[in-house]
């Protein structure tokens, strides 16, 4: 073979092995290329997806605060209840003719307008006993409330005052309301005029918190102190779910409380119709079920009051009552519940079980004795 030959064999082996080297190293880096690459895609696209975040969803989340303040911070008021104590009280020194002294108690919680002709809600507790009541609006005007009414079983207290075209609340439907729902509590906690706060409902139908069998309540984790008693829980549009009104211990420890906006909304109505509340009464002593009970739930029945609703439909010692106006009774407390609920002089359902059979039993709902 020629010397050109050679070379020219020479140079081809060279190609090959060039060749070669090259697309063992394309084969070592074209992974490592193409991750980076597609790194360098994802993170662009995180970084786009963060940017637009910011700029809408983040900033409608924030809008969405700032709207809720301004629809329900309006009709939302400052209530100061005021209470003349007297600090020398002396039948002697009175007939000396020294005349008692004494000082003025305040007592601070908030309330919410509900008819734009001055009517308001708030809580009993915050007015109770008082001998003033001042009501100052968000435009800061001030006014002297007079107490329309109030119903202490529920912890509720209707004020009128004398302004009209004032901005309203909107009530929702507590009922539909679920654990985990996004609310918000407005009010004065510590005298912080329309201090808006964020949580969530924590449970619903809370009962055994306050002695009073008639009360339930949303649970929510929403910074609730005092001076917020009478303020609302709002939802996310806005509507009013619940009137704030208690707390565990002396201050915000994660668990607050608000008395359902149905609740309220219908022992409002009632008391600016009739001054009252009226509650439903058939006349029977309750008992949880016991252990080996028959049936899963329900109410015993331990006696019934002669000649009461009760009596004269039919019921009697013994039945258990597992249903009533189509819901199911769990225990005694939901069931007295349900029945101080119930419209005076309708006629309503309950399922029975006595002697291992249940039976229907329609009672006529009396009037609840006012001294019970």
């Amino acid at each position: 073979m020629s010397g050109s030959g050679l070379s020219a064999a020479a140079n081809r082996r060279t190609l090959i092995l060039f060749s070669g080297l090259v697309l063992l190293v394309g084969l070592i880096a074209l992974p490592s290329l193409a991750g980076r690459l597609q790194y360098a895609k994802v993170r662009a696209e995180l970084r786009a997806i963060r940017d637009a975040a910011q700029v809408a969803e983040l900033s409608s989340v924030g809008k969405m605060f700032t709207t809720l303040a301004r629809l329900i911070g309006p009709t939302v008021v400052n209530v100061t209840a005021k209470r003349r104590v007297l600090t020398i009280a002396d039948e002697i020194a009175v007939l000396r003719g020294m005349t008692p002294t004494g000082a003025t108690g305040e007592r601070v919680g908030s309330g919410l307008i509900i008819e734009s002709n001055g009517v308001i809600v708030t809580n009993y507790h915050v007015v109770a006993r008082s001998d003033e009541i001042d009501v100052t609006l968000s435009d800061g005007r001030r006014f002297v409330a007079v107490l329309a009414g109030a119903d202490a079983a529920t912890d509720l207290a209707v004020l009128r005052i004398d302004a009209k075209d004032l901005p309203t609340a909107t009530w929702g439907d507590s009922d539909g309301v679920e654990v985990g729902e996004m609310v918000w509590a407005l009010g004065n906690p510590f005298g912080l005029d329309r201090t808006l706060t964020y949580g969530i409902v924590s449970a619903v139908g809370r009962r055994g918190v306050v002695e009073s069998p008639y009360q339930e309540f949303l649970q929510t984790d929403a910074s609730i102190n005092p001076g917020n008693s009478g303020g609302p829980l709002v939802d996310v549009h806005g509507r009013v779910m619940g009137i704030t009104t208690a707390i565990v211990g002396k201050d915000y420890s994660g668990i607050g409380f608000a008395i359902p906006s149905n609740t309220a909304r219908q022992v409002c109505e009632a008391i600016l119709a009739s001054g009252h509340v009226d509650r439903g009464y058939v006349g029977m002593a309750l008992r949880a079920l016991e252990p080996d009970a028959p049936v899963a739930s329900g109410a015993v029945v331990v006696a019934v009051e002669p000649k009461s609703p009760a009596a004269l439909a039919g019921i009697e010692a013994g039945d258990v009552i597992v249903r009533f106006e189509g819901e199911d009774v769990t225990d005694p407390s939901e069931l007295v519940l349900m029945l101080t609920r119930a419209p005076v002089g309708d006629a309503v359902v309950f399922n029975v079980v006595r002697d291992g059979e249940q039976r229907e039993i329609t009672v006529r709902v009396g009037r609840r004795p006012r001294d019970r």
